[in-house]
Formats: C-alpha cells, sequence, structure tokens
C-alpha cells in the first residue's frame, strides 16, 4: 500500500516548460523536443493554467501545414482549453487511481490558481515504485530477465 504521505508536492517537478497563447507551433514544436517533454501548459499573465499543448496537438496542426509549407498556428489555436489539474497536496495514491479513468500523460499541479509545478505518469509510477521498495525491503535495482 502506498503511504498515505506521499503526495503530489513530494515528487512533482517544480521546473515546468509552459508556453504562453501567442507562441507559434514551431517553437513549441522545438521546445517540446528539446525538453523530451510530451507537452506542456499554457499560461496567461498571472501563471494561471488556461490550456494545454500535447504532442499529438502539435502532430495534428504540422501535418495539416507540412503540405502548404506555411506555420501560422499559434498555442490558442491548437490548446486544449478543458485541463485537468491537480492540487500538490493531493496523496499519490489517489492521483495514482484517478490514471485508471483519465487519460492525460501530464498533470499541471496548481496552488491557489497559480502553476507551481507538474507531474508525470512516470513520477507517480517513481512514487509507486519507491513505496513498493520500501514496503517490500527490495533492493531497488532492476532484475535482469
Amino acid at each position: 500500500m502506498v503511504e498515505k504521505t506521499v503526495v503530489v508536492r513530494d515528487c512533482m517537478s517544480r521546473k515546468v516548460v509552459s508556453f504562453d497563447v501567442q507562441d507559434d507551433i514551431g517553437d513549441i514544436v522545438a521546445v517540446l523536443l528539446e525538453h523530451k517533454i510530451t507537452g506542456a501548459p499554457v499560461l496567461d499573465g498571472a501563471r494561471q493554467v488556461i490550456g494545454f499543448i500535447s504532442e499529438q496537438d502539435c502532430i495534428k496542426e504540422m501535418l495539416n501545414t507540412a503540405f502548404y509549407c506555411d506555420l501560422t498556428a499559434v498555442a490558442a489555436d491548437i490548446m486544449k482549453t478543458s485541463v485537468i489539474t491537480v492540487d500538490p497536496d493531493m496523496p499519490i495514491s489517489e492521483l495514482a487511481e484517478q490514471l485508471n479513468t483519465q487519460r492525460p500523460k501530464v498533470y499541471p499541479v496548481v496552488e491557489e490558481g497559480r502553476l507551481v509545478g507538474i507531474i508525470s505518469r512516470s513520477d507517480i509510477l517513481q512514487a509507486l515504485y519507491d513505496a513498493s521498495v520500501r514496503c517490500h525491503h527490495l533492493s531497488g535495482h532492476p532484475v535482469a530477465v
């Protein structure tokens, strides 16, 4: 069982790549590729999450524009505005349970309306693995198969 005391704040990344609504699609793709991330939030001037852009959103737009050699879309044109965010004090076990019904690979972490971090499925999996290692006194070293 995952300890209830492990919360999102303990596992999230505080260094968050984010976009502005006016960022160009070409620049967005370059940043996603450079940072090897699958998506990032779009923020307003007050650092409030107003959207999210994923690789999938970019692929669709890049495919549409590749034939015309004209990248004119900006973040506001392709971002999803219905964004699932999480609270930094949410137990990791609760967020892991939500993964059974929700699809995002990355969750913006919002406190008092402002972005404070980001947590990915791999961060959640790492927290669950770490708890399992502690619980079962595992070595923490992968076993070769």
